[in-house]
């Protein structure tokens, strides 16, 4: 649902987000456009509570970064500010805890809604600066791991419930098995 039909930058996004009628909304910024987004399905929210478990896991401890939740909203563009479910930000992209994330995450996780059109947001983090994406598909139980290569191609690969996600070269030594992610009483489908 599109909120209003005026463009607007990030920074006009943001104090129309905070004001107290859109407090309680979930919203996002595409090209200029303000989108509600609808309320996840309650695997997503379970599935994204999962990811942030196990990172914080790894990040706390080794004092690595933060872990953001679905509501930590990230500039990727002038016009464009996204809610990735879970993210990972580096220590050296923050010395201290900013107001705003005028930065893309080293990490963005997606846990895949239907009619969510995940390649477009991949492609934003990506050309934004983020080096890894994770595609999260709940009821096929996989995780595409996108990436760019020092050419600018995009690279996908697929990732089933007997895989293992790895942080790669952003977080190193961080390895999830891809069945952990899921709850014990999702249906196989």
């Amino acid at each position: 649902m599109v909120l209003r039909e005026k463009l607007h930058t990030v920074e006009e996004f943001r104090e129309i987000a905070r004001l107290p009628e859109n407090e309680a909304k979930r919203l996002e910024l595409e090209d200029g456009m303000i989108i509600e987004m609808v309320p996840s399905k309650p695997t997503n929210t379970v599935v994204a509570g999962r990811i942030i478990y196990f990172l914080n896991n790894h990040v706390i401890p080794n004092n690595l970064g933060v872990i953001t939740t679905p509501d930590g909203g990230f500039k990727l563009t002038p016009n464009t500010n996204r809610q990735p479910d879970v993210a990972y930000v580096p220590m050296q992209q923050i010395e201290t805890m900013p107001d705003e994330f005028d930065f893309a995450p080293a990490l963005a996780v997606e846990v895949v809604s239907p009619n969510e059109d995940v390649f477009k947001k991949v492609n934003e983090y990506l050309d934004a600066g983020t080096r890894i994406v994770w595609a999260v598909y709940c009821e096929d139980r996989k995780v595409f791991v996108f990436t760019r290569d020092e050419s600018g191609i995009l690279h996908s690969e697929p990732k089933g419930k007997n895989d293992t996600l790895d942080g790669g070269d952003v977080l190193p030594n961080f390895r999830l098995a891809v069945q952990d992610i899921f709850p014990p009483n999702l249906k196989d489908e």
